[in-house]
């Protein structure tokens, strides 16, 4: 009976002793920042049916302004599938992350709606929420448990997962890139849970300065340094499946949209020392094949030249043009014609 008398005795000045903190003119006085080696983010996807996966992202940075607004940034080339490939495939197939490196949520809590969140310590609310990712932004509604753990933190974390379908964010090409790679199915939508710990503290630098700021290379899980013969050949066959180099029609000359990627091509073609990289160009079969030959000659060339400028060594590129003889799909159809038109890498045969 004692023991009882005083756990509850000691309850009750635990949640004593967070009501001066949690009334001060706000509930978010002073603001909160994320904790993010607290925090945690997963998403589950299943795949040939009945196979549950489930992966999360290493970076994010996020705050609770002092009226209840709050953001948060997902860098997602930090997606953690705890393989490798897989997490390159994940960030140039499926996410584009050379193109969308970011996702970002906003929403507000209404302090109104947690006031009592120091007497009753943990409570669920329904909390709409907007969604940016892949160029698209979506507003939806998740159930959300707040706990207020002692005065200066609180939890923020999902009572029943999210669920994100793949077409609301553009993401269905991405999918069949990734699913034709890894050669399986996947449900075309993902469940997403998180568990966020904030600090009550001062205002913490943008979520998007913070975001900017971060360096793939250095914020992600990309492994730091040069890459393994294995892993550069990996690489090498993700980047020919993107699709994203793009010429003008008929032409050689790069289009600018081709960038993004490129700029990650020649980062990791400088990780793969002592590799020679082949690099080929391909066509569909509209013309004549000897036009298409020229042409694919002419566009991998073209490539070559651009990470030159860039600093990497001509001599470690070949660029070949293999015009229409290898199609990898039906080039009766317009969809088949633009995944046959393409640049392929791989490193070359000594």
């Amino acid at each position: 009976m004692v023991k009882v008398c005083l756990s509850a005795a000691i309850s009750l000045f635990m949640a004593l002793s967070t009501l001066p903190a949690w009334a001060q003119s706000g509930p978010f006085d002073g603001g909160w920042r994320l904790e993010p080696g607290a925090s945690s983010l997963q998403f589950q996807s299943i795949k040939n049916g009945s196979t549950i996966e489930t992966s999360s992202f290493a970076t994010m940075s996020g705050e609770i302004a002092p009226d209840g607004a709050a953001t948060m940034t997902v860098l997602l080339d930090s997606v953690d599938t705890k393989v490798d490939l897989r997490n390159v495939r994940m960030r140039f197939l499926f996410f584009e992350t050379f193109q969308f490196p970011e996702a970002k949520v906003s929403t507000r809590i209404d302090p109104a709606m947690v006031a009592d969140l120091a007497t009753v310590r943990r409570k669920t609310v329904d909390l709409p929420f907007t969604l940016s990712m892949h160029g698209v932004t979506r507003d939806l509604t998740a159930s959300v448990a707040l706990t207020l753990i002692g005065g200066d933190l609180i939890a923020v974390s999902t009572a029943e997962p999210i669920n994100l379908q793949v077409a609301d964010f553009n993401l269905m090409e991405g999918l069949e890139k990734l699913q034709e790679a890894a050669d399986v199915t996947i449900v075309p939508s993902s469940t997403v849970s998180f568990d966020l710990i904030f600090r009550r503290g001062e205002q913490s630098t943008p979520v998007q300065t913070v975001a900017a700021a971060a360096k793939p290379a250095s914020a992600a899980l990309e492994p730091q340094g040069n890459f393994d013969l294995e892993a550069c050949t990996g690489r090498f066959e993700i980047l020919s499946r993107t699709g994203n180099i793009y010429f003008k029609p008929g032409s050689a000359r790069l289009d600018n949209a081709s960038t993004p990627l490129l700029d990650s091509v020649y980062d990791i073609i400088s990780r793969c020392p002592g590799l020679r990289i082949q690099i080929a160009g391909h066509t569909d079969s509209i013309g004549s094949a000897s036009a298409n030959q020229s042409l694919s000659e002419r566009r991998a060339a073209s490539v070559v030249e651009f990470l030159t400028g860039k600093g990497l060594d001509r001599n470690r590129m070949i660029s070949v043009g293999l015009g229409e003889a290898q199609p990898v799909a039906d080039n009766d159809t317009d969809a088949g014609r633009s995944r046959n038109r393409r640049i392929e890498f791989s490193v070359a045969d000594s």
